[in-house]
């Protein structure tokens, strides 16, 4: 994930969030299954009824907006010389059918706004590998019941430590197993993880954020 992808600004009672890159959630907003991203992308691609699939464009991505993914970004081929295709090789690697000249995924960010109230305690802002094994009312209640039994501890560590819990779970294998796979062939049974954890209460934890 790149650290820049998402930014965030407290201005009093004011929430603003710039999201961009791998960072789909951000306090339970944005993702693929923000119904407003899913009809953008529809509504761009009508003709390709696999747009969606599984929760993901094309099968594939969670998040709809990124810096990478370049082989779901398309240019429109009058801008080319010689009407050549720029990622004809990525798209063969990935075998993935595009479907019109509208990029699948977009370059620019997204903008929320969220005025905070007395109940907001925390903001997660992830990768979205977490969701793989997590949903969002998952995520809240994992870091809120943490956050009540180990004050000083680190709940974005406590969510990673759990996510590989229920890989090896799922894996049919020993926690310590997993740990023991290369990071490269651990691919294999869950996606790059960053976790950042931030306190709108003051708090202030031994780390801030953690990544696998």
């Amino acid at each position: 994930m790149d650290a820049a992808g998402s930014i965030f600004l407290v201005h009093g009672m004011l929430l603003v969030i710039r999201i961009k890159n791998d960072d789909p959630d951000v306090k339970g907003l944005g993702g693929v299954e923000e119904l407003s991203e899913i009809i953008r992308i529809k509504n761009e691609h009508p003709d390709d009824s696999n747009c969606i699939v599984n929760d993901r464009v094309k099968g594939r991505l969670k998040v709809t907006r990124a810096f990478g993914a370049g082989f779901l970004k398309q240019v429109c081929l009058s801008t080319l010389p010689q009407g050549h295709k720029w990622n004809d090789a990525l798209l063969e690697m990935f075998r993935n059918d595009y479907i019109g000249t509208a990029p699948y995924i977009s370059c620019s960010p997204s903008l929320r706004h969220h005025h905070l109230c007395p109940r907001d305690q925390f903001l997660v802002l992830s990768s979205d590998g977490l969701y793989q094994y997590f949903s969002n009312q998952e995520v809240v209640s994992h870091v809120q019941n943490f956050m009540e039994r180990f004050p000083d501890g680190d709940p974005a560590q406590h969510l990673i430590e759990e996510l590989l819990f229920r890989a090896a779970r799922k894996a049919g294998m020993d926690f310590h197993e997993l740990l023991d796979i290369p990071h490269g062939d651990r691919r294999k049974y869950h996606d790059d993880v960053t976790v950042m954890v931030v306190s709108l209460e003051g708090r202030i934890w031994k780390s801030s954020g953690k990544y696998l």
